[in-house]
């Protein structure tokens, strides 16, 4: 398998997982403050921060 194709299968795997986790995330703090306007956006930006790191770990390991 070729390094980009692998960079990119790892970052849309990442992306994936912290967006779900983000959304659950913010559905938490949502409920939590009561205001899932604010909470959504909040938990899908720390889902995506998360997922972009776990994409760049699954794009940079050996093959």
């Amino acid at each position: 398998m070729d390094n980009d194709k692998k960079k990119g299968e790892g970052m849309a795997i990442g992306i994936a997982i912290g967006m779900g986790t983000g959304v659950a995330i913010g559905a938490g703090l949502g409920v939590a403050l009561h205001n899932l306007a604010i909470g959504i956006p909040l938990g899908i930006s720390i889902g995506l921060g998360v997922g972009i790191a776990i994409g760049a770990a699954l794009s940079n390991r050996p093959s």
